[in-house]
């Protein structure tokens, strides 16, 4: 179906199961809609599919709503739940036995002696798939498939058909573990009297190891990803590009620019790996988007949230947002213990404070340097990380950097690895590097 030259009216649907917290793969098909619908000047309807009455819970519905809201993902009408529409399916059950298409069952095994059983006819189905093309699937081995327990108890097939058909949906976007659905479906569609709407079936998203995304591999709802600290914009233009390509080299699009180049004939058939290490690019450079004002927000409530706000020095925050690529990355940090330097002296075996082939006693003629150094310098000295190290490159350069500079690091922060000395006095300040660097001395 060409959607550009056709004067129906597109409607698409987001229709979650509140049985468990929004996953990435429906998130991503939730944006497939959204952009397709945006692009095309159609409508967006959000339907709760909540008929798995043991399963279905409020706090996941919430969680849903929360999630599209994050992700920015609009609709025109809903939330419709269908636990709230027993009398319009019970309308078409009763009209389904009425005309033949379906029939009451006597069951001998299962909870219910009695279902209604929809009359299989038996024949080849063909649908076109927007992204797949035309798929064929033979009806006769679902046999005669139950559609409700009971008039008043409908189940998923029959549900998602009359809310189709009721609420005009044209376009049912999904993903490919729906193939297998769609026979039933039309099948349904045709005793019912609804028009077929048209198909597009979006691969699965897959892990690393192209297995289905699943709770072994880690994160895998966007309330992981949220309390992760990505960003929704970072969010958006990762899950975009899972599946589908726009062309050209491009990578960062903004939700309205996605919508301009969307097209469901770009979306490929196999499935999509979810790469987190290029998420993580993805969240760095939006997060490189934000104003300094922002990024010192939202680290300092990081650091609150441990009460450790008030013990860093502000100095410490463009360290901090070199190393992190979501804001999630400063409590892992923190937990490590990989910044107990800006807070307390740091420990450390005395082996550490020299340098490769370097002696215990050139460290210490070295810190003996700079310590007197700094101690004879003036407050404007420590005015910025290029001011200090004026006062100590020459001679790094002159007794070897590595020589100098390793124990000066190391009395600093006790670690291997570690901002640039000259970033640590900055931040430090001039009376607490100086009293690190007595500390060293004393062991040595």
């Amino acid at each position: 179906m060409d959607t550009k030259n056709t004067n129906q009216k597109i409607v698409v649907r987001i229709p979650p199961s509140p049985t468990g917290f929004f996953h990435i793969g429906r998130a991503r098909t939730a944006l497939f809609n959204y952009l397709f619908a945006k692009k095309v000047g159609g409508e967006i309807v959000f339907r709760i599919e909540d008929t798995d009455k043991e399963r279905s819970k409020k706090e996941y519905e919430e969680d849903i709503i929360k999630s599209l809201k994050w992700l920015d993902i609009t609709y025109d009408s809903g939330p419709f739940r269908q636990s709230e529409r027993g009398n319009v399916y019970s309308k078409y059950v009763k009209m389904m036995l009425e005309n033949g298409t379906a029939y009451l069952s006597q069951e001998t095994e299962g909870q219910n002696k009695e279902v209604i059983r929809f009359k299989n006819p038996n024949k080849t189905i063909i649908f076109n798939d927007l992204i797949r093309g035309d798929i064929s699937i033979e009806t006769k081995d679902l046999e005669d498939f139950v559609i409700a327990r009971n008039i008043n108890d409908p189940l998923y097939h029959l549900t998602v058909v009359v809310d189709d058909f009721e609420m005009g949906v044209t376009h049912v976007i999904r993903g490919d573990d729906g193939i297998a659905n769609t026979p039933r479906q039309i099948l349904i569609a045709e005793a019912i009297g609804a028009p077929r709407p048209v198909y597009a079936h979006v691969p699965l998203i897959l892990a690393a190891d192209k297995s289905k995304m699943s709770a072994r591999h880690g994160a895998v709802s966007l309330r992981d990803f949220r309390s992760a600290g990505y960003l929704p914009e970072a969010m958006v233009n990762f899950l975009a590009l899972l599946g589908f390509n726009p062309g050209g080299d491009r990578e960062l699009y903004s939700l309205a620019e996605l919508v301009d180049v969307f097209d469901l004939a770009r979306v490929q058939k196999g499935g999509a790996v979810f790469n987190i290490e290029k998420l993580d690019w993805f969240n760095k450079e939006y997060m490189k988007l934000l104003s300094e004002e922002k990024r010192n927000e939202e680290i300092y409530n990081r650091l609150k949230n441990h009460g450790e706000a008030e013990k860093m020095s502000k100095k410490a925050y463009s360290i901090i947002f070199e190393h992190i690529s979501k804001w999630g990355d400063i409590d892992t940090m923190l937990g490590a213990g990989e910044w107990n330097y800006f807070f307390e002296r740091p420990k450390y075996e005395v082996s550490l404070l020299s340098w490769k082939n370097s002696s215990l006693e050139n460290s210490k003629k070295h810190l003996e340097w700079i310590k007197n150094t700094l101690e004879s310098s003036n407050k404007e000295s420590f005015g910025s990380v290029e001011k200090i190290k004026s006062l100590i490159f020459d001679y790094a350069t002159q007794e070897g950097r590595g020589d100098v500079l390793w124990p000066l690091r190391v009395a600093l922060s006790g670690k291997e690895k570690s901002p640039d000395p000259f970033t640590l006095l900055y931040i430090l300040g001039k009376q607490e590097s100086i009293s690190r660097i007595d500390n060293a001395l004393k062991i040595l």
